[in-house]
C-alpha cells in the first residue's frame, strides 16, 4: 500500500502525521518504509534521530522530483510506503498523487489553510482520472484542544463541499506532546499521552483497516 501524506500549506503537521503512522506501522511488525520526497528533509531528520537513539528502525529513503517510479518500486518490496511530500504544488506531489493508493491531506481549521483546498480538490481530481484508485481524505490537524473553540466545527462544513475527497472521522489536535515526541525521534504511541496515542491509533485504523489482518496486503516478493 502506499500512503501519501500531502497538501499546499506549510505548518499543517504533514511530516507530524507521516512520522507518526510510520513508528505505528513498524511497531504493528508492518514492513514500513518513508518516501521523503520534501526538499526540507524534516521526516528524514526524524527517522535519523530515531535510528540513532537505537530505537526500534524504520526504514527511510529520499527523493525528490519525479517520485512515481521509486514508489512503484518500493510497493513492490515494502507492505506499506508512507510518501511525505512538500506542503506545496510540485511535481513531488503530482507525482506522487498518480502511485498513491490513498492520500491524507493534513489541514489546520483555519481560512488561510482551508483556501488551498479548492485548488488541491481539482489536482487530486485530475490524478484520479490516472489513478482512478486514489481515495483522498482530509485530515484536521493541529486542531485547538479547547471545546470552546468553534474552528473544527465550521471547517467540518466546508470539507463536506469537496469532490475529489472526503473528511475523516479522525482529527488530530495541537498538543505539546508531539512537538516533544518528535524531537526524540519518537512516535506519540511510544509516549505516555494516552490521548495523543488515542489519536494516532484512530487515524491507523481509518486509513490500514486491513493492513493487519490481511496477507495479501504484502508484497508478492514477501509474501512467498
Amino acid at each position: 500500500m502506499i500512503l501519501l501524506i500531502g497538501c499546499e500549506k506549510g505548518g499543517a503537521g504533514k511530516s507530524n502525521i507521516g512520522g507518526n503512522l510510520g513508528v505505528w506501522a513498524a511497531l504493528k511488525g508492518v514492513d514500513t518504509i518513508v518516501l521523503d520526497a520534501d526538499p526540507q528533509g524534516s521526516a528524514a531528520k526524524f527517522i535519523a534521530r530515531r535510528n540513532e537513539a537505537g530505537l526500534p528502525v524504520v526504514h527511510c529513503v529520499q527523493k525528490t522530483g519525479d517520485v512515481f517510479a521509486t514508489a512503484k518500486d518500493l510497493a513492490q518490496r515494502y507492505q506499506l510506503v508512507i510518501i511525505d511530500a512538500g506542503g506545496r504544488d510540485s511535481k513531488e506531489l503530482r507525482t506522487a498523487m498518480v502511485a498513491a493508493d490513498r492520500m491524507i491531506i493534513p489541514t489546520q481549521a483555519s481560512q488561510v489553510d482551508l483556501e488551498t483546498l479548492p485548488h488541491l480538490d481539482e489536482l487530486i481530481g485530475l490524478a484520479q482520472g490516472i489513478n482512478p484508485g486514489l481515495e483522498a481524505f482530509a485530515v484536521l490537524s493541529r486542531a485547538p484542544t479547547n471545546p470552546v473553540i468553534n474552528e473544527v466545527a465550521d471547517a467540518k462544513t466546508l470539507l463536506v463541499e469537496f469532490e475529489s475527497f472526503t473528511m475523516a472521522r479522525s482529527i488530530i489536535r495541537d498538543r505539546k506532546i508531539y512537538r516533544d515526541a518528535w524531537l526524540q525521534g519518537k512516535g506519540v504511541v511510544e509516549m505516555g499521552n494516552s490521548k495523543a496515542r488515542a489519536e494516532i491509533q484512530l487515524l491507523a485504523d481509518e486509513m490500514f483497516p486491513h493492513l493487519l489482518r490481511n496477507e495479501s496486503a504484502k508484497p508478492a516478493a514477501l509474501a512467498q
